[in-house]
């Protein structure tokens, strides 16, 4: 793997400033801030693992639960290669991977139980399928198959294409259509088609115990787990569906990140000797452009909402995460546990911000005013500091 030029950390004084404030008053204990411009990257560790006097310092390589950044670095990313392989035509019905989605359900005289046939994959992908955005599977599921099964029986709440709503009930269907559709366990399929090509060593599901020491601890799950939760993925859901699922679960370092990042901003090309093509430049195109337009439903019909999401993507919205600086062309994602990662391909940049936000309490919400303070901090030190 080729290894990133060294971009001067010290640049990004502001930024850690605004990083260091947080941790002061409590918004996580730790991060790391990764910044990549050009081609090069800045690494900034910053805190500690937990609030304890005693706790670990941050390291450039803590691991941290990416949670909802899984939709994109993973099942997202899995999409667009089965996609280019012919295996996941983005216009097919959910029903022709999942029968089960429709078939008890053909006979209904409700318009939306009718409807579920007309739900496609590019709906799942840009959350306009209709479906729920979170369910508490986990309350009653006791495995995979059971959330599974629960997530192909809710019914629809809106027609498929007439609104967005962010779903993890359809990422949660969409990780078992990869599934089908490639043969393989997500966890498999990711490591050997996306994780290893890119040396993104330290990224997986399920990680094994001897690497729990560098994992920064999530939640005191007092109500669930009755433990801390530590090398096991916070997301109730995606653990009873083994720490593998397609809204969460994957663990990662900033450092692996970047390796991502490059290669989405090198039009899908692994950044090693052999130069691997994950995914082709119009692929990556396609799912990170603005989707869906606003298109008329017909005269006395409503016009589907126009919505600042690519496909599995996040686009810049107002107010947005990634701060008043990225350009329209941008794209990222937010992980419930307090990471992110956003993309410009038009300013050939990249940030990456790993916290644990969610320790020891998910109630501490404080990131959401340090998310867009953060990157405009650095977006600032990149144009007048160079």
């Amino acid at each position: 793997m080729v290894p990133f030029p060294t971009l001067n950390p010290e640049r990004f004084e502001q930024a850690r400033a605004v990083l260091r404030t947080a941790v002061e008053q409590r918004a996580f204990p730790g991060a790391v801030l990764a910044v990549g411009h050009q081609g090069k990257l800045a690494v900034l560790p910053l805190g500690r693992l937990t609030y304890a006097d005693d706790a670990s310092a941050v390291a450039p390589d803590t691991i941290y639960d990416l949670a909802s950044l899984t939709k994109v670095v993973a099942t997202t990313t899995a999409a667009m290669i089965l996609v280019e392989r012919g295996l996941l035509p983005l216009d097919r019905p959910v029903a022709f991977y999942l029968p089960d989605f429709i078939e008890p359900y053909d006979t209904a005289a409700d318009p939306l139980w009718a409807a579920r046939g007309e739900v496609t994959v590019r709906h799942l992908l840009a959350h306009t399928s209709g479906l729920p955005a979170y369910e508490q599977f986990f309350l009653r599921a006791r495995e995979k198959s059971h959330v599974i099964e629960e997530a192909l029986a809710l019914p629809l709440e809106e027609a498929p294409g007439r609104k967005t709503l962010y779903s993890d009930v359809g990422f949660i269907l969409l990780g078992e259509i990869i599934e089908r559709a490639s043969k393989q366990s997500l966890d498999v399929f990711c490591e050997k088609e996306i994780f290893a090509p890119l040396g993104m060593k330290d990224t997986r599901f399920n990680p094994p115990q001897p690497v729990w020491e560098r994992i920064a601890p999530t939640e005191q799950d007092n109500e669930f787990r009755k433990r801390l939760v530590r090398g096991e993925v916070h997301d109730e859901n995606a653990w009873v569906m083994g720490g593998v699922a397609g809204h969460a679960g994957l663990f990662g370092t900033a450092g692996d990140l970047a390796s991502f990042c490059r290669m989405m901003l090198a039009g899908g090309k692994a950044p090693s000797e052999d130069a691997a093509q994950i995914v082709q430049p119009a692929t990556i195109a396609e799912f990170t452009r603005a989707w869906p337009p606003v298109r008329s439903f017909g005269v006395g019909r409503p016009a589907a909402e126009s919505s600042p999401r690519g496909l599995g993507w996040d686009k810049p919205s107002e107010p947005s995460s990634c701060g008043r600086h990225f350009s329209a062309a941008s794209y990222g994602h937010l992980g419930f546990t307090g990471t992110s990662l956003w993309i410009d391909p038009e300013k050939d940049w990249f940030v990456i911000l790993l916290t644990n936000r969610v320790h020891p309490s998910r109630t501490n919400e404080a990131i959401r005013q340090v998310r867009p303070a953060v990157h405009d901090a650095v977006v600032e030190a990149l144009t007048t500091n160079p």
